[in-house]
């Protein structure tokens, strides 16, 4: 079984985002996904917003948030960060071993996905749509 993990800051808004998309998207694959945050607290629930956001795509979603480990990355095929600073995070925490620094990649290499916490609702919709936009790409090879 393959594993992805999604980072972000807190593991409330971005992170269970794309983990519930995933998810959604790699449903039946055999594909386990899971997030985590590079400064989260273990347990808070995820934002009003990030729920509202993913009952609006028919996605349930019931994790709570989680901090970054070591272990985490050793455990997963692929780790996507929210962030350059999320990924630089995740990285240093693996330092010197670069098979698991090349897992550690941008979910958008486009660039960074900013924080909707404290933005509105609109917001966080707009992070949904443009996960919903690149996560195909992203996690496509692991669900073969």
């Amino acid at each position: 079984m393959h594993t992805i993990l999604f980072v972000c800051t807190g593991n409330t808004c971005r992170s269970p985002m794309a983990e519930g998309i995933a998810a959604h998207l790699l449903a039946d694959s055999g594909v386990f996904v899971a997030s985590a945050g590079v400064a989260a607290s273990d347990g808070a629930p995820p934002s009003r917003e990030t729920i509202r956001t993913l009952e609006s795509m028919g996605i349930e979603y019931e994790g709570h948030s989680k901090p970054l480990s070591v272990d985490m990355i050793r455990n997963a095929d692929l780790v996507l960060c929210m962030t350059r600073s999320h990924q630089a995070a995740a990285r240093s925490l693996v330092a010197g071993d670069e098979k698991l620094i090349e897992r550690i990649q941008l979910v958008d290499p486009e660039g960074d996905i900013p924080d909707p916490i404290g933005q509105g609702q609109a917001t966080y919709d707009a992070v949904a749509k443009r996960l919903k936009s690149v996560l195909p790409d992203r996690v496509s090879d692991l669900a073969t």
